[in-house]
């Protein structure tokens, strides 16, 4: 069998490869964060905010006047968590995408565009996030009770999470990213191309953003450098995304996020 007769008809050489390459990109992410929590630096991927103890420090990617290679390291593996978990999720609009420009001779470079938009709305989240957790060690540091008992942050992201399920903005954005073929062609039009291809990138990354936040921060509940619950959540958001069925699993996953919260709040008074 030739290679021509192997590929789909109207399938160019480039949009073949699309796929395998997006696949071993996602899997090279994975494979690089496993072998980086495992490694003795693995503390600069993990951002527990329920680690907190008396005197406990909340993020040890930044020690005390170290801050420039530590903050440069969280960035990397944000990047690489991005990557690995939401890169997939987007996988039916980069598809579209794909086949809306083959042909053109730029067409590598508007793909990369696009792509490059989208990590960066991730990007500005996870710094946001990150920041987030510096001004809650201050907040620790001058409470106690909180000092003594972060399990109340890890319960309150349980919380947040489950009823943002129910959101009428949640199913706004889950809706614009469960469409991709018209999400491309009601802001795509060719004339700046690569504007127009960052620009959805930013788009669809804000969409995506919009409907996976709060699932997200629940890696700062259980530690970002927990491959496994990385593994979990990032299955979650792309059934929600791309499944038949994924729009009917927000409000269980919902139920299931408020129950766990309850669960955590009353094991933990009771003890």
């Amino acid at each position: 069998m030739t290679r021509s007769a192997a590929r789909p008809p109207g399938v160019s050489p480039h949009e073949a490869l699309f796929l395998p390459v997006l696949g071993g990109l996602v899997a090279l992410a994975w494979l690089a964060l496993a072998l980086w929590t495992a490694s003795p630096y693995g503390r600069y991927v993990e951002h527990d905010w329920t680690s907190l103890g008396l005197a406990a420090d909340l993020c040890a990617a930044l020690p005390a006047g170290r801050l420039l290679l530590p903050a440069l390291l969280y960035v990397s593996g944000w990047l690489l968590m991005s990557v690995a978990m939401m890169l997939p999720t987007m996988l039916p609009l980069l598809r579209v995408f794909a086949r809306l420009v083959r042909g053109r001779p730029d067409a590598a470079r508007l793909n990369i565009l696009l792509i490059g938009g989208y990590l960066l709305v991730w990007l500005a989240f996870g710094l946001t996030a990150h920041l987030a957790g510096t001004g809650l060690v201050l907040l620790v540091r001058r409470w106690f009770w909180l000092a003594l008992n972060g399990w109340a942050i890890g319960a309150a992201l349980l919380l947040l999470a489950g009823l943002f399920q129910f959101s009428a903005l949640k199913y706004h954005c889950l809706q614009a990213c469960r469409t991709p073929m018209g999400f491309v062609l009601a802001r795509w039009r060719g004339r700046r191309p690569g504007r127009e291809a960052l620009r959805l990138g930013l788009a669809h990354g804000a969409f995506c953003l919009g409907c996976c936040w709060a699932l997200m921060l629940l890696l700062f509940g259980v530690g970002t450098g927990s491959v496994g619950w990385m593994l979990a959540l990032a299955s979650v958001m792309a059934l929600e995304k791309n499944s038949r069925w994924g729009r009917r699993l927000a409000r269980p996953l919902g139920a299931a996020l408020i129950s766990a919260a309850v669960a955590v709040i009353a094991l933990n008074l009771w003890a």
